[in-house]
């Protein structure tokens, strides 16, 4: 689950981390209030769950409320790369002397959490690990330690970083690792972290991610979701119990298990197509559940074709074909449809698909190769 910059900021000023407050706005008088209340130079920034925005000109500086009011005007609204901005966050401008990267997030091939900074702040780490990953210092956190001061003043060091601001800047990485970790995230970034003029510290920018399994240990962390910033057929899924992720491609599927679908994917691009989303349709895979992922599915226009791969453990095959059955009996569904079903009573299932002119093959491999060929 993602958050907004402003409740990041929140979360993270909980946590001992200095940030630049600032106030929320959700029309061009609350934005013109706010600046007036600075009584500065003020930042008036787009609040939307992507990044890339200050370059798509969701990011303006306003010198007097009246530009404040004006860059609110412009910005509310705007459209950043699919999502529609509600509202923007007013901060008083900061003296920038230097701008550093600090992130904290999962190394899944080491299995730890690791811990990141750069002395190049303020652009996308992204393109930073691209073109220039020397610039990137990391430290990998013991599973059971944790994420040591001695690891944080190498980091600072390593950046170049004067000797008087280095114990500053560790107490904040560190504070940064303990605020990941106990909010359970799967990201906590700070970008820019600066130092000012008069050598403070101050987060000016912040981005969190929480692992949403879990948010049943976070009321509080839960009670920040933006349902408004949400994919909708993603949010109409999680209400159906129904494991959903929108992509890009143009082969729905629907599969019974995490790691099936994600097998299903790399199945379906290692036959040179393109998967239009990863779904997990659960272990029962009821008539019900089918259905809804039909229409979770078919909402998308630029699916093609249907791939629905179901291995038979405790779920019977014949079933699930049942299910099947009866689900294309409540959703229309035109495009073409190719199912692997195999398993337990996975022939009784075939056969009963046969009888409502639906065709099964036993191999994934099989099933893939059909559905890209029925998607060109």
């Amino acid at each position: 689950m993602n958050v907004h910059e402003y409740q990041a900021a929140e979360v993270l000023a909980r946590h001992g981390i200095p940030v630049n407050e600032g106030r929320v706005a959700t029309t061009p008088d609350e934005a013109e209030e706010a600046a007036r209340a600075f009584g500065s130079l003020v930042a008036v920034k787009a609040q939307v769950h992507t990044g890339g925005r200050g370059k798509a000109g969701g990011i303006a500086l306003a010198r007097t409320p009246e530009e404040a009011r004006e860059a609110a005007t412009r910005i509310l609204g705007m459209d950043i790369r699919g999502h529609k901005v509600g509202k923007v966050f007013v901060v008083p401008g900061a003296d920038i002397a230097k701008e550093f990267y600090l992130g904290v997030v999962l190394d899944r091939p080491q299995r730890r959490t690791l811990v990141m900074a750069s002395a190049e702040g303020g652009v996308d780490i992204e393109e930073v690990a691209r073109e220039r990953p020397e610039k990137i210092v990391r430290a990998l956190a013991d599973p059971l330690l944790g994420f040591h001061a001695y690891q944080a003043r190498q980091m600072a060091f390593a950046l170049g970083i004067a000797p008087d601001k280095v114990a500053g800047f560790a107490a904040i990485a560190q504070r940064l690792y303990e605020t990941y970790i106990a909010e359970d995230a799967t990201l906590a970034e700070i970008n820019p972290l600066i130092l000012t003029g008069s050598g403070e510290w101050l987060a000016l920018d912040a981005k969190m991610s929480f692992d949403d399994n879990a948010l049943f240990r976070h009321p509080d962390v839960e009670a920040l979701r933006d349902p408004a910033e949400e994919n909708a057929t993603e949010v109409e899924a999680r209400r159906s119990g129904i494991s959903f992720v929108k992509l890009d491609g143009t082969i729905g599927c629907i599969v019974n298990g995490a790691g099936l679908a994600m097998a299903t994917m790399d199945a379906v691009k290692l036959h040179g197509g393109e998967p239009a989303n990863f779904l997990d349709v659960g272990g029962g895979a009821s008539a019900e559940q089918v259905a809804k992922a039909f229409g979770l599915v078919t909402a998308d226009p630029n699916v093609r074709a249907i791939l629905i791969n179901i291995f038979g453990g405790i779920t019977r095959g014949d079933v699930v074909a049942s299910g099947i059955r009866e689900a294309l009996g409540r959703v229309e569904v035109k495009v073409p449809i190719v199912v692997r079903l195999a398993g337990t009573n996975a022939e009784e299932g075939r056969a009963s698909l046969a009888e409502a002119g639906l065709t099964a093959v036993d191999t994934m491999d099989e099933a893939a190769a059909q559905v890209v060929t029925a998607a060109a």
